[in-house]
């Protein structure tokens, strides 16, 4: 039996992850939630908006879809101003994503289509890997961190909690990112980079600390 399963967002991402959850056959999709008030309603995707954040239907599963490179880290306030217990978060993975035996994935986590995770990777709670992410042996990620699309990481690195590592980045074996830090599109990581810094290019260097 398909459990009901609510999206919480209606943006990009919370679209993306209904186009995952489509293709399978586990879950009841009943609709997304969102704050604007002018989304109530309406339809994305062919996905109704069902409320705000604070009608989550009773004993519906939640998955937590919001976020960008701009306020990275609203998914994580969002998810302790809902408080649920941890069982009422949904796991999302794409058919077309690789998660072999070994592999560790937290509630609330979402790999879309294409994503790969090679051999004894361990992703944390409510993390966004988007597609065709690589994260290769020994990788461990942390809550609410999000990998963006094309982004590789090589065996033994360390994504801090909340982290946000931009689209197509490369991250050397053994590097660790730290806890909301944020690391721009594109760059190539060759050395550790610090909690709460900004970095880009090539090598990735400090530009600025997270606002």
């Amino acid at each position: 039996m398909r459990r009901d399963l609510v999206i919480v967002g209606a943006g990009g991402f919370a679209r993306e992850t209904a186009a995952a959850v489509r293709a399978t056959d586990r879950w009841n999709l009943l609709g997304f939630l969102d704050d604007d008030p002018a989304l109530p309603g309406t339809v994305r995707g062919g996905v109704p908006i069902l409320g705000g954040t604070a009608d989550v239907p009773p004993g519906a599963a939640v998955v937590v879809c919001v976020g960008n490179p701009r306020a990275f880290d609203v998914r994580t306030g969002l998810v302790r101003r809902l408080a649920l217990p941890t069982d009422r978060y949904a796991t999302i993975v794409h058919p077309a994503a690789s998660v072999p035996a070994g592999c560790v994935l937290g509630p609330g986590t979402v790999l879309l289509a294409g994503a790969v995770l090679t051999a004894d990777v361990a992703v944390g709670a409510h993390v966004a890997v988007m597609p065709q992410a690589v994260l290769t042996h020994d990788d461990v990620v942390g809550d609410f961190a999000t990998v963006a699309s094309g982004v590789r990481l090589g065996g033994g690195v360390r994504i801090g909690s909340g982290a946000y590592l931009g689209a197509g980045c490369l991250v050397r074996e053994s590097v660790a990112v730290g806890e909301y830090a944020q690391v721009g599109m594109g760059a190539v990581v060759l050395r550790d980079v610090p909690p709460g810094q900004v970095w880009v290019g090539n090598p990735a260097r400090y530009l600025r600390d997270v606002k």
